[in-house]
């Protein structure tokens, strides 16, 4: 896949962000929390803003800011301050901003493994594969020309650097509340 190969590098830059935390800490599963929700929350909202939901039927089942922040809240912690998401124009940026959300919600089924079972789980537990085949499917159904491929392209290397960044500006949080 074509976004896959492309954006190889900017995973594994925010892979590299998030690599220092260990989840099995509850500071670190909180900061963790906190930097995905900053970045996640206006990501949602700006694919909502888009109209996503004439794209994706089931759009509002693959949401997870509810997840997220009732996690936090089990923290006793509120909503973090929120990074600013690019703005969404065409079903091609659209698709490349949600491949990076989906992609991090299979990722969090591997990550849940590593968080206690007495801290909330619901965020990193909502995993399932049949909505990311159907993205994917979407995605080479929609992605053909080479103007939706680039749009595609920019819109997911933006989404990863908003979760890298969330990382970095967290990171830099904790540093200084210590």
């Amino acid at each position: 896949m074509l976004l896959r190969e492309r954006t190889r590098t900017d995973h594994d830059r925010v892979d590299a962000a998030f690599a220092r935390l260990d989840l099995g800490d509850p500071a670190d599963y909180r900061e963790f929390l906190l930097a995905q929700a900053s970045a996640l929350l206006p990501l949602e909202a700006a694919l909502t803003a888009a109209g996503i939901e004439n794209i994706v039927c089931d759009w509002s089942h693959r949401q997870r800011a509810s997840r997220i922040l009732a996690d936090l809240a089990d923290l006793g912690l509120g909503a973090p301050g929120l990074l600013e998401s690019p703005g969404f124009h065409s079903t091609a940026e659209m698709l490349g901003a949600l491949y990076v959300v989906e992609g991090s919600r299979l990722g969090g089924a591997m990550l849940a493994r590593r968080v206690p079972a007495h801290l909330p789980r619901r965020f990193l537990s909502d995993a399932d594969s049949s909505r990311w085949r159907s993205l994917v499917a979407l995605i080479d159904h929609e992605l053909v020309a080479p103007a939706c491929q680039a749009a595609a392209l920019a819109a997911a290397r933006a989404a990863f650097a908003l979760f890298e960044a969330a990382a970095r500006v967290q990171a830099g949080v904790r540093v200084l509340e210590h």
